[in-house]
């Protein structure tokens, strides 16, 4: 039971003098008689009220053992529910106490609402509202807004449906004559509608914006710039919920807008400018009128003096070119827009304090710990090779943005008029060079390093959109910018990495000594540069490198090597995480030509120190760890020296997180839940191991209990868990089937449940995983077909399933065909079409030859199940190059078995004809020109 008690009581007793229990007992009976009186007219003690305010100054103090000792104090008065109304006592009524004091007093009461409201007694929840409403016209700007963040968070803890007043009292004292009492009412409003928008528009609350929103609007013509900003926030939160009380209003509310264009105030210009790109994204039909006055106006903007409001029309770009009608709108704007976002994409003197771009050498410097970016580990996906070795569909690629300057976390207009560049040359492509071209020629070569460094930015934004034409001027360009590597200004330098690595897909496919040699030359002395920038700029440039030139690099390994390991004694903390990315890219660029004794003992002893210093709850571990995963798989049999301390690691940690989660499920109040991320890395370095070392890791898995452990991360509730578990399943299966038999009766049924795209990459690695035991298991599969093809032909035939998982799925049936066609081929009709349609694209390899094995096997069985699709059937053949022989007779029977039975099954002549005009691809049939055709 909560008994309310005066503060002086608890400051006395419970706090300064820790109470034994006799002295609680005292107090609680002594206070039982307080608490009617305290209810009915709360008054805080003189002392207890001076021993608060002393603590809240105590808390502003910059001393670390103060600041503790206040945040335990803190702590314990939380159990003295009063202590709240001393809080919004001080923020409320206290006004000869100085504003920071009072403020931070309502931001502690604000924490405490978030943390334990819920506890608030009725009385004391009623005075702390009752205070904030009588009081939301403070004369303090920073009073009124700290009690408008008060409200806002009473008001999201559920109180805004048994709040009633709340919302008609901030509407009505809108009207106020005094400016204190509508200012701080709209603040609070403007807080309430960022935080709950949703809510405000649903019949819960009998759909107040019905009456909000008409209200905000006459304040668009308010005399106060202040109040003018408020209003048009206000009604901005509900815009792209397409809020019905706006839609209703809509053409006021852009006719305000426009009414609005040229205030002043840069507050109202931002937030009108913020408006419009909103209404670009969900009312564009609105717009489309005024377009023209539209974009005349966000070109004036983004050239606004003040930043803030040229950033939000700066995003007007952004969104338009996401819009059909960008190029119908823009087309004539292009000579005035691009110098515009060109101009915009110069470093401000802000940015170069911000980046100490004065500073050329601070290699020897410690970083900021502060500064360094959480890492989370990404689980890893089976995915197959394709020909043209596109990319994934739908898969957003880790370094697939145009973040050049990632010490400047914040979104600011140099980098969103680089984003803006960016999608605009994806729209206009070569229309957009006429315009860059005299400008981007002039900034290249400027004297001012700052105009230098936007042009070279310039080039790399638009190398997406505009490659095709841009071939014609990179044998020129690409040396100069190979030059700006060696450029006396460290973010000059930086810039040059990066731009050139958005040219790596050219530059690898000009011949080695051309341009691939000097680049990766002058790549690699970045790499040791003294300047942290630029050693992280040149390690992630020459990742890029490795992604693209692959085994091109292999004649440089040694010299590659040997740069990358110096780095280890030169870098800090930031850069060595990066060292590790384009340690394990260019693992998996080289592969097994990386398994050389010469290489190798380069390699693996500054890697195996790293990982010996490491301890097990760093989570640098997890770079380190992916690092390893790759260069396990690349070493193949040259990783054996080092595997077995490794292995065992690995095991270790993900017992230890299994042991910790159970502690935690069991006892939550007593342990921590685990950072499972350590758990799905060392499963990915298993994996790694594992199809590195290919049956050589049996003699590891034998002396572990892996299998049991495996188990149990197959069922764990998050996600990336069993995703990763089942990778490993997986390459275990391949690696060392011995050992996965046994468990097969009990992992079936737990690869079956996984069979759910909501989850992609669960369900993808679970269903490669099922194809990986069929073809072990053979014909002892056919008691578990059952527990997993219906979830299979279901998944194929899904719309919008992305294509890694429909070629798994399509790779696993066959599968099971092969070995059980009795079971398989029923279901035939059910799935050849999407099976056919996407396998076409799939190189020739290991899988897709089991895969086809399996379908003709079962076409043997059921050839009724094809003849409706027996078109994509022969489309599916024809994207195979070479074909082992025995397959391509299983083909050339099944062709000739229908032909010699048509007319009664199918008309042959149009399945000539197709096959020999393409019609269904653009692969050339295996069978064209031989007797089958």
């Amino acid at each position: 039971m909560i008994i309310q008690t005066c503060f002086k009581d608890v400051c006395e007793i419970a706090l300064w003098a820790p109470p034994c229990s006799s002295d609680v007992t005292n107090l609680t009976s002594r206070l039982v008689g307080l608490h009617t009186r305290h209810v009915m007219e709360w008054q805080p003690d003189e002392q207890g009220l001076q021993q608060v305010l002393h603590l809240l100054r105590d808390s502003q103090s910059p001393n670390t053992a103060t600041q503790r000792a206040v945040q335990q104090k803190l702590e314990q008065l939380n159990q003295f529910p009063d202590f709240n109304n001393y809080l919004i006592f001080v923020l409320t009524r206290l006004k000869t106490e100085d504003e920071p004091t009072r403020s931070l007093s309502g931001l502690i009461l604000k924490n405490n609402v978030k943390v334990h409201y819920q506890n608030f007694p009725p009385a004391v929840a009623h005075f702390i509202k009752q205070e904030c409403l009588n009081n939301i016209g403070d004369p303090s700007p920073l009073i009124r807004a700290t009690i408008g963040i008060l409200i806002t968070t009473i008001s999201t803890k559920g109180e805004l449906q048994t709040w009633p007043e709340l919302l008609p009292q901030l509407c009505t004292m809108l009207n106020s004559e005094d400016y204190n009492t509508c200012e701080g009412s709209f603040g609070a409003l403007q807080k309430i509608c960022e935080d709950s928008s949703e809510l405000l528009d649903s019949d819960a609350l009998n759909r107040p914006l019905n009456i909000m929103i008409p209200k905000f609007l006459q304040f668009f013509k308010h005399c106060s710039p202040k109040i003018r900003s408020h209003a048009i926030a206000c009604v901005n939160q509900f815009i792209i919920g397409r809020a019905q009380a706006l839609m209703d209003n809509i053409d006021t509310f852009i006719e305000s807008l426009f009414a609005l264009a040229a205030d002043e105030d840069s507050e109202v210009r931002k937030n009108v400018c913020r408006a419009l790109v909103m209404l670009l994204e969900v009312r564009v039909d609105r717009l489309i009128p005024h377009m023209r006055s539209i974009v005349e106006y966000m070109l004036q903007r983004t050239q606004d003096p003040d930043e803030n409001v040229a950033l939000e029309a700066c995003e007007f770009w952004l969104t338009l070119a996401e819009q059909p009608i960008c190029k119908d709108v823009l087309s004539g704007h292009l000579a005035q827009l691009v110098p515009v976002l060109v101009n915009g994409m110069k470093y401000s003197e802000i940015d170069i304090i911000l980046l100490k771009g004065d500073v050329e050498e601070d290699e020897a410097v410690p970083d900021n710990e502060q500064d360094i970016k959480p890492r989370f580990h990404k689980s890893r996906t089976v995915t197959l090779r394709h020909e043209g070795d596109e990319g994934e569909e739908g898969e957003e690629s880790e370094d697939d943005d145009d973040d050049d300057d990632d010490s400047l976390s914040d979104w600011n207009l140099r980098k969103c008029s680089a984003a803006a560049l960016d999608v605009l040359a994806n729209v206009f492509r070569d229309e957009l060079l006429p315009h860059l071209l005299p400008v981007l020629k002039e900034l290249l070569f400027h004297p001012d390093w700052v105009v230098k460094e936007s042009g070279i930015l310039v080039l790399g934004a638009i190398a997406e959109g505009c490659m095709q034409d841009m071939v014609l001027y990179l044998p020129e360009l690409i040396p100069h910018l190979i030059q700006c590597l060696s450029d006396k200004k460290a973010l000059v330098r930086s810039i040059a990495c990066w731009t050139l690595s958005r040219y790596a897909h050219w530059v690898v496919s000009q011949p080695p000594d051309s341009y691939l040699k000097p680049l990766m030359t002058e790549l690699l002395k970045r790499i040791l540069d003294t300047n942290k920038r630029v050693q992280e700029a040149a390690c992630s440039a020459f990742a890029t490198l490795e992604e693209e030139a692959c085994t091109e690099l292999v004649p440089y390994l040694s010299f590659i090597l040997d740069t990358l390991v110096f780095a280890f004694s030169k870098y800090q903390h930031k850069n060595l995480l990066i060292l590790y990315d384009a340690i394990g890219t260019l693992a998996d660029s080289v592969g097994h030509h990386l398994n050389q004794p010469e290489y190798i003992q380069k390699l693996m002893p500054p890697l195996i120190q790293k990982w010996n210093e490491l301890k097990d709850e760093d989570k640098d571990l997890f770079p380190l760890l992916e690092c390893l995963s790759s260069v396990a798989t690349a070493l193949q049999s040259g990783f054996l020296p080092y595997c077995e301390p490794v292995y065992q690691r690995c095991v270790t940690l993900v017992q230890k997180n299994l042991a910790q989660a159970m502690m935690y499920n069991q006892h939550p109040d007593q342990y921590e839940a685990p950072d499972k991320d350590f758990m799905i890395v060392a499963l990915d370095l298993l994996s790694g191991l594992a199809e590195g070392l290919g049956g050589h890791v049996e003699q590891l898995v034998t002396r572990s209990n892996i299998m049991t452990l495996l188990f149990q991360c197959m069922q764990d509730t998050m996600p990336e868990v069993r995703q990763s578990s089942f990778a490993l399943l997986g390459d275990l299966t391949k690696a060392c089937f011995l050992h996965v038999k046994p468990c097969i009766a009990e992992f079936m049924p737990v690869l079956g449940l996984n069979l759910n795209p909501e989850f992609i990459s669960v369900c993808n690695n679970a269903t490669w995983a099922i194809g990986e035991i069929a073809i072990q298991m053979g014909t002892e599969m056919q008691p578990f077909v059952a527990l997993v093809l219906n979830n299979l032909v279901e998944i194929i035939n899904r719309p919008n399933t992305p294509k890694t998982l429909l070629e798994n799925t399509a790779i696993t049936i066959g599968r099971l065909g092969y070995v059980c066609p009795q079971e398989v081929a029923p279901m035939l009709p059910q799935f050849i079409r999407p099976w056919c349609t996407s396998l076409r694209n799939i190189r020739d390899n290991e899988e897709k030859d089991s895969a086809f094995r399996g379908i003709c096997v079962m076409i043997g069985v059921n050839p009724g199940g094809v003849v409706q699709d027996f078109i994509f059937f022969c489309d599916a053949v024809a994207s195979w190059v070479n074909p082992k022989d025995d397959l391509r007779d299983m083909f050339y029977k099944i062709l000739h078995g229908f032909k010699d039975q048509t007319p009664p099954l199918l008309t042959w002549e149009s399945i000539r004809s197709n096959l020999r005009e393409g019609y269904w691809g653009t692969h050339p049939c295996l069978f064209v020109g031989t007797t089958c055709c």
